[in-house]
């Protein structure tokens, strides 16, 4: 392998354009990208700073200059070219969900277990100084025993019936579709800033439109707008969630609040460079300052406080500590393989209980 890692993106819409600015802040180099067509992946080229436009996905794929795959298509896609990348002996950055079966996403871990290649699903919210403040709290001992767990996830771009897209459609989304979206993003977060796992949980599911509108008329919705969760946790606390891509206002806005017997904490997506910490003699807000937070949490500081620090930030560092490993390094909380497939089976646990209307056991 060369001395800069050299990536190659599948899928150059929203979300592949967040991955190209992270790659070129990690000091990586875009070799290529590719999409539905070379016509449409030679369009982005210039915009992504790509070397080159591949002639297809599988192109990408076999390169020899490309050391890293990453994986930015509609969600049906991603299990088959993950599986041609692992194949191909190449490391994986590919988006949630990892694949829209669970039976898919234990396959794509095996095989990366097998390959010895470095793997990773961005669940980039770790990836915010103030939630990794609250993990450093929480494992030196502050908050007390956490006992419950709660928050909401909730955007508004599917408002109106004739809003869609294909995530929409179960068979190029999959089953689920705001939880697992949205939903899985604030269960990961729960479970890796508390430490506790989800072990049983009862879900409904939701929709606010019977149809959507489309260019060829309306069609019946197949997969739900929200979901509503309560769950218990190994530690014995309880919790519950609320997901919705129909809330009038909320861009997006995952809130949590984590409450101990000693402290709790509060987080809000929309405003993440504070974070509230409440207490019973007095509430305090902690800023996104490297002399206000824990060593953890200031490692991920790159701006000074009162320059807004964000999303892409997060998505950066997070490129940033995938890169790292597969030079050797070992970051601490990096999301892999291993939390996409937990992420498919809390999803097929929500699903299976939304069906049976019952609670239903989540592996821990």
């Amino acid at each position: 392998m060369s001395a800069a890692i050299r990536s190659g993106i599948i899928g150059t819409g929203f979300i592949g354009g967040v991955h190209a600015r992270a790659v070129h802040a990690a000091g990586g180099t875009l070799t290529a990208v590719a999409d539905s067509s070379p016509e449409t992946a030679e369009r982005a080229r210039g915009r992504l700073m790509a070397g080159r436009a591949a002639a297809s996905a599988q192109e990408l794929i076999e390169s020899d200059d490309v050391d890293v795959v990453h994986v930015c298509t509609p969600n049906h896609l991603h299990a088959p070219l993950t599986e041609q990348a692992l194949a191909a002996g190449k490391h994986v950055v590919c988006e949630k969900p990892l694949a829209t079966t669970l039976d898919e996403a234990q396959r794509l871990v095996d095989l990366a277990d097998k390959a010895g290649v470095v793997t990773a699903v961005p669940f980039v919210y770790r990836y915010y100084p103030t939630v990794r403040e609250v993990r450093a709290r929480v494992r030196a001992g502050e908050s007390g025993p956490l006992w419950l767990l709660h928050g909401s996830y909730l955007q508004d771009w599917l408002v109106g019936d004739s809003e869609s897209n294909w995530r929409v459609d179960p068979a190029l989304g999959g089953a689920s579709r705001a939880f697992a979206d949205i939903g899985v993003h604030w269960c990961d977060l729960m479970e890796f800033t508390t430490g506790h796992r989800i072990t049983a949980l009862t879900a409904v599911l939701a929709s606010a439109y019977p149809q959507r509108r489309g260019p060829d008329g309306a069609t019946p919705v197949a997969t739900e707008d929200g979901a509503a969760l309560l769950f218990r946790t190994d530690q014995g606390a309880t919790g519950s969630l609320i997901a919705s891509q129909v809330s009038p206002g909320r861009k997006n806005r995952l809130w949590f609040s984590f409450d101990g017997t000693s402290a709790s904490y509060s987080f809000d997506q929309e405003l993440p460079d504070s974070l509230w910490v409440g207490g019973k003699h007095g509430n305090t807000t902690v800023h996104r300052s490297p002399d206000l937070l824990s060593a953890e949490a200031a490692a991920y500081v790159t701006l000074p406080a009162g320059h807004p620090q964000g999303y892409q930030d997060s998505f950066n560092a997070l490129i940033s500590d995938t890169y790292a490993a597969v030079t050797g390094a070992a970051p601490d909380g990096s999301p892999t393989f291993s939390d996409g497939l937990r992420a498919a089976q809390i999803t097929s646990a929500v699903l299976d209980s939304a069906r049976s209307r019952s609670w239903v056991e989540v592996p821990a």
